[in-house]
C-alpha cells in the first residue's frame, strides 16, 4: 500500500509592510476618528431610547420563544442529537481530505449563495469544514425556530425574519479570520487591506454623522443630467410637491394621448432612466408616446404635515391639469411604479367618484392595493415598531431616507450589505461604479404625517381594499369604481411587492384587467429592456381570482415584456398626430430634464 502524503500548501506570496504609508494611514484614521466618535455619541443621545422600544419588544419574544424550546427537553434533546451527528458525519468526512483525499460535503450552500463563490471554500479543507459547519448550524437554528408552537403567525414571521438577520451576520465569510480570500489579501498586501478597510469605514462613519453608511457604489461616478437621467425633455410646471417633465419626442409623430407616469416617491424616479440602453422612459418616447413625468420633491421638516391628500392634490390632479394646459388634451393614459401605481388608483378612484375620469388607461407596475400579505415587510409594521417611528419623526419632522434604505437592505441582507461589508471594510477595496446601486444609495425622505397614514392605512390596517375606508380630500375611495382598462404588471421574484398581493389587488378593479407576471424581482422584472434579450413573461386572458390556478393556466413568453405593453397601450392612446415639442404648448420651459428636484441627495 503506497504511503499517503500529505499535501502541500501553497501559500501566497508575503509582501511586507511599507511602514512610512501604514503610519500615515494609521495618523489619518486616528484623525478622523475623534470627530466621528463624537458624533456618533451626540447622535445615540438623540435616537437610542427610542430605539431602545423596539429592541425590547424583540427580546421578549425571543425570549417567551427559548422558554417554549426549553419547555419540551425531550424535542430540544432530539434536536441536539441529530445536530451532533450531523457534526460527526463531517468530521468522518473531512478527516481523509485533510491527508490528501478529495473534499467530500456533506452539506452545500443554496444555489445563487454567492458568499461561498471563492474556490477555497470547495476545495481547501479547513475552509470547507468552516462554511459546512456554519451551514449545518445555520440550518439547524432556523430548524428550530420554524417548529416552534404557540405564537401567531405575525410573531412566527418576525422570528423567523430576525433570526436570519443573525445566522447571516454571522457568516464566516463576514469575519477575517475565516474568509479565505480576506486571509490571501492580508498576507499579501502585508495588512494593508485592513487599514484601507478601517479608513473606508471611519469615511462611512463620517458621511453618516456618526451612523454606518455603506457605500455600494462609487457616489462620484455619476452625475444626472450626465451619466444617468439622461432622456431629454423639459421641466413645464412645478409646485412644492413636483416638477412635471415633457420628455423631447424622437419620432416625427406621436399618439394623440399623452402618457404620464407616477414614480414612487419613496425613491427616485430615474430607475426608469438610468442609462439609454435600459431606460423605460427613452423606449416609451421611441415608440412614439408623449411622455411627461412627475419627479417628486425630496421632503424636508418644513412639510412634516404633508399629508396623502397633498400627494394627490398636487401631484397627479396638478400634473392633470398643466398637462391638459402643454397639449390640449383632458384625458391622458397613466402609469404608476410600485407607490406611484397606489397612488394611481387612488387618483383613478378619486376621479370616478367626482365623474371626470380623466385617466384614460392605468398602468400598475409591482403595485400594492391589497396589503393583507405584504411579504417581509410585515415584521416592521406591528404597533410598537409603528409607534416608536412615529416618535422618531415627530422629532425630526420626517422619515430619513437611511432608515427606509435599511429596511429594504435586510430584506436581501447578504447581497446589500454584508457583500459591501466584506469588500469595503474587509477587502479594502473601493466599490464598483454601478449605476443601480447609485440609484439604490440616492435616498428620500418621507414627511411625517402622510407616512404614518401610509402605514397605518394601507400595511397595518389594510383599508385601501375595502370601499370607502380611506377618504382623500373629503372623497371617499373606493377602488371598485375603477372601471377604465388595466395593464397590471408583477414580478415573479418580488420580495418588497409580492406578486400574488398584486394579484389580489388586481381584482378590486371593475373595468377590464390584463395582468402579466414578469421573471426576477422588484427592480429587474420591471426594468428589462428587449434589447436585452432577459427573463420571460407569463400572460392569461382570464383574470380569475385564484393566482396559483391562473399561473398554471398562464402562456410563458421568453424576453421582455415591454412590447406587449406597448402594443396594449397603442390601442388606449388614439391616433397619431404631428409630434410635440416641449414650450410649444401654454406652459413655458422652467429647466432641462431631470430637473432640480431629483438632484436634492441626502448624503453624499
Amino acid at each position: 500500500m503506497a504511503e499517503q502524503k500529505t499535501p502541500e500548501l501553497k501559500m501566497p506570496e508575503v509582501k511586507m509592510p511599507d511602514l512610512a504609508q501604514m503610519a500615515q494611514l494609521l495618523s489619518h484614521v486616528a484623525e478622523k476618528s475623534q470627530v466621528i466618535v463624537k458624533e456618533f455619541m451626540n447622535r445615540q443621545k438623540d435616537s437610542g431610547a427610542l430605539d431602545m422600544q423596539d429592541k425590547m419588544a424583540l427580546g421578549k419574544s425571543f425570549m417567551e420563544m427559548t422558554q417554549k424550546i426549553m419547555a419540551d427537553p425531550a424535542k430540544l434533546a432530539q434536536a441536539q442529537s441529530a445536530l451532533w451527528q450531523n457534526y460527526l458525519e463531517l468530521w468522518q468526512k473531512t478527516l481523509p481530505a485533510m491527508f490528501g483525499q478529495p473534499v467530500e460535503a456533506v452539506v452545500r450552500e443554496q444555489k445563487g449563495d454567492k458568499r461561498f463563490k471563492h474556490d477555497d471554500w470547495q476545495d481547501n479543507v479547513l475552509f470547507s469544514y468552516i462554511k459546512q459547519s456554519y451551514l449545518l448550524t445555520a440550518g439547524w437554528i432556523q430548524d428550530m425556530v420554524a417548529d416552534v408552537e404557540g405564537f401567531d403567525d405575525k410573531t412566527k414571521k418576525k422570528l423567523m425574519f430576525y433570526t436570519r438577520q443573525f445566522i447571516d451576520a454571522m457568516a464566516p465569510s463576514n469575519f477575517a479570520l475565516t474568509n479565505p480570500e480576506v486571509v490571501r489579501a492580508t498576507i499579501e498586501s502585508g495588512g494593508e487591506n485592513l487599514v484601507n478597510g478601517l479608513k473606508n469605514m471611519l469615511g462611512d462613519l463620517e458621511r453618516g454623522k456618526g451612523k454606518l453608511s455603506i457605500r455600494m457604489t462609487d457616489l462620484d461616478a455619476f452625475e444626472l443630467g450626465k451619466n444617468v437621467a439622461t432622456t431629454p425633455g423639459k421641466v413645464v410646471y412645478q409646485n412644492e410637491m413636483i416638477q412635471l417633465l415633457q420628455y423631447d419626442p424622437s419620432t416625427p409623430e406621436v399618439f394623440k394621448k399623452p402618457l404620464l407616469i407616477f414614480p414612487p416617491w419613496i425613491n427616485k424616479f430615474y430607475i426608469m432612466d438610468l442609462r439609454p440602453k435600459n431606460s423605460l422612459i427613452k423606449w416609451a418616447v421611441d415608440q412614439g408616446f408623449t411622455v411627461f413625468l412627475m419627479s417628486w420633491i425630496n421632503p424636508d421638516e418644513k412639510m412634516a404635515d404633508k399629508a396623502f391628500d397633498d400627494y394627490l392634490k398636487d401631484g397627479p390632479l396638478a400634473a392633470l391639469d398643466a398637462i391638459e394646459q402643454a397639449t390640449g388634451e383632458h384625458e391622458v393614459n397613466a402609469l404608476g411604479y410600485c407607490l406611484g401605481g397606489t397612488l394611481l388608483a387612488v387618483t383613478n378612484a378619486y376621479l370616478a367618484a367626482q365623474g371626470d375620469p380623466r385617466i384614460s388607461s392605468g398602468t400598475h407596475l409591482t403595485t400594492m392595493l391589497d396589503f393583507a400579505q405584504p411579504g417581509e415587510l410585515e415584521v416592521f409594521i406591528e404597533e410598537e415598531q409603528i409607534s416608536s417611528l412615529e416618535k422618531r419623526m415627530e422629532q425630526r419632522g420626517f422619515l430619513d431616507g437611511s432608515e427606509m434604505a435599511t429596511t429594504f437592505s435586510m430584506l436581501r441582507a447578504n447581497d446589500l450589505i454584508w457583500s459591501f461589508f466584506i469588500n469595503n471594510y474587509l477587502l479594502g477595496k473601493d466599490p464598483f461604479p454601478f449605476d443601480l446601486l447609485y440609484w439604490n444609495s440616492d435616498s428620500t425622505r418621507m414627511p411625517a404625517r402622510m407616512h404614518s397614514f401610509y402605514l397605518r392605512n394601507m400595511y397595518q390596517h389594510n383599508r385601501l381594499k375595502d370601499p370607502g375606508g380611506i377618504t382623500l380630500l373629503g372623497t371617499p375611495i373606493d377602488l371598485r369604481k375603477v372601471k377604465v382598462p388595466t395593464y397590471f404588471l408583477s414580478a415573479i421574484e418580488d420580495h418588497i411587492a409580492p406578486w400574488k398581493s398584486n394579484y389580489a389587488g388586481s381584482l378590486l378593479f371593475s373595468g377590464p384587467v390584463k395582468f402579466v407576471l414578469s421573471g426576477s424581482g422588484h427592480i429587474a422584472g420591471p426594468i428589462n429592456p428587449p434589447a436585452a434579450n432577459k427573463y420571460f413573461f407569463w400572460t392569461n386572458p382570464k383574470h380569475i381570482a385564484d393566482p396559483d390556478e391562473w399561473l398554471k393556466e398562464a402562456k410563458q413568453t421568453e424576453g421582455s415584456w415591454w412590447p406587449d405593453w406597448q402594443k396594449w397601450l397603442s390601442k388606449n392612446s388614439g391616433e397619431k398626430i404631428p409630434a410635440r415639442v416641449p414650450g410649444t404648448g401654454k406652459l413655458p420651459v422652467i429647466e432641462d430634464a431631470p430637473g432640480s428636484y431629483v438632484k436634492m441627495r441626502l448624503v453624499k
